[in-house]
């Protein structure tokens, strides 16, 4: 799917929750590497565990969680109601401008987008598509 402007609100939530996807993919490994560069290289379960259980990467919770929520959103069977569509446009709106009030989630999405370029470019164009 290509973003274009005339899209309505459900498909541009769609083309958002991908590029939500994509964001927290780059700010994942941009974290991995951080990583590893102080602890060594992990296998993929390796780092599975650690980014389940270690409190330095709870942060990217919050996109994995909007992320399943829009996924089961758009799984309901009676259709999806607008004003959840534009609920969940405001939650990705709301963290891609760290509006967020914990101040360590804002601090670690800073610094991965001062030193991701990958990451930051992410997060600028999905911020172009819903801002």
């Amino acid at each position: 799917m290509v973003y274009n402007k005339t899209m309505n609100d459900t498909e541009k939530l769609k083309y958002a929750r991908n590029m939500l996807l994509r964001l927290h993919k780059n700010l994942i490994d941009f974290e991995r590497k951080g990583y590893e560069n102080v602890y060594g290289s992990l296998s993929a379960g390796q780092f599975l565990n650690v980014l389940l259980e270690d409190a330095n990467f709870s942060w990217l919770r919050k996109f994995s969680m909007l992320i399943v929520e829009i996924d089961e959103m758009f799984a309901m069977r009676d259709g999806v109601p607008a004003d959840l569509i534009a609920a969940n446009l405001m939650k990705i709106r709301n963290l891609v401008e760290m509006r967020e009030p914990d101040e360590y989630f804002r601090a670690k999405y800073q610094y991965a987008l001062e030193n991701d370029s990958d990451s930051n470019s992410s997060q600028e164009q999905l911020r172009a598509l819903i801002g």
